[in-house]
């Protein structure tokens, strides 16, 4: 069995063909050729938290596993990620365990990166300004990934703590060929942005429709329980897109209060979203239709991600010779 830690994940994993894979699977998963059952989870009610476990099959990828993965929001701001997480990859052909991965670093990569699939289908092809709401992991992981989608000039950065705004945009200065800027609100991070990435905890909404430029394309991959990222107006306007109805839509814990709340206020209707990703890969269903159009993907994670990945790893670890090998 093989054995791959998280910086050896990391640098096995390139953004550039997981972005491809995920489309891969995502077309799978809309086509019903991968296998994804809805998660379940158990929440821990005193830290806000959960245990969900997520298992997948992906036959085109050959690859069978299952994910735990634990959402703590109250770790942020501590050394601790909100998001922590193993894989365990199984042989599709007899179900014998086959590898254990780090998932934190996968959920990281993989959240990003289906971001700017969603990007790469429906920004405007000439969006240069990113807003990323939120200064953790997933802030990181928005801002590598969508500047190998679109042509990003210039990055704005906003959260609840300035000090962590400021650092992260000098952190990203650094690597990235854009500049980077702490904005001192999301408003300020919002005003003129082509593509806003929102990865908060946010309690209330830290996407409101004034502050949106037309056109403008979000991604969402927030999660707090008690609270949401978007506004019901820009909800209401946005072409809205999943990675999975099912998943959105399933109820709390596991669904996105973003789009169940206004669903059950009667502010839209369950047909109001309009795709998932796969369909929009394999062109059944049609995407932006105007440049002043704004769009919406509302992520929740589907475990055909994290096999996406889990492939891309276990494949070049394989031919790597990376990893420990362990007899259980």
């Amino acid at each position: 069995m093989l054995v791959l830690g998280r910086s050896q994940v990391e640098a096995l994993l390139d953004v550039d063909t997981l972005i491809d894979a995920l489309g891969s699977a995502m077309a799978d998963l809309s086509a019903g050729r991968a296998s994804a059952p809805g998660r379940i989870a158990a929440p821990v009610p005193e830290h806000e938290g959960l245990l969900a476990a997520m298992p997948g099959f992906v036959p085109s990828a050959g690859m069978l596993m299952s994910k735990l993965v634990s959402l703590f929001p109250h770790n942020a701001g501590t050394p601790l990620p909100t998001h922590q997480a193993l894989i365990v990859v199984f042989d599709p052909d007899t179900g014998e365990p086959a590898a254990l991965l780090d998932g934190t670093a996968i959920t990281a990569a993989r959240t990003g990166a289906c971001s700017a699939l969603s990007a790469r289908l429906l920004a405007r092809e000439d969006a240069t300004v990113l807003a990323v709401l939120g200064t953790g992991v997933q802030a990181r992981s928005h801002a590598y990934a969508m500047c190998r989608v679109r042509p990003i000039r210039q990055i704005r950065i906003a959260g609840r703590d300035p000090a962590k705004a400021a650092a992260l945009a000098g952190e990203l200065s650094a690597v990235l060929d854009a500049k980077v800027r702490a904005a001192s609100s999301y408003a300020e991070a919002l005003d003129g942005a082509d593509i806003a990435a929102a990865a908060t905890h946010a309690l209330e909404p830290v996407i409101r429709h004034p502050w949106l430029s037309p056109g403008v394309h979000i991604t969402s991959v927030g999660f707090n329980p008690a609270g949401r990222e978007i506004d019901d107006a820009t909800i209401a306007e946005a072409l809205v897109c999943v990675e999975s109805r099912q998943a959105a839509l399933a109820p709390f814990p596991t669904g996105s209060n973003d789009l169940i709340i206004p669903i059950g206020e009667g502010r839209i209707r369950v047909d109001h979203v309009h795709a998932e990703l796969g369909e929009l890969v394999t062109g059944s269903t049609t995407g932006r239709s105007s440049p002043d159009q704004i769009t919406l993907y509302k992520s929740v994670g589907v475990a055909v991600q994290d096999a996406a990945a889990a492939a891309l790893v276990v494949a070049a670890a394989r031919e790597q010779s990376i990893g420990q090998e362990i007899t259980l």
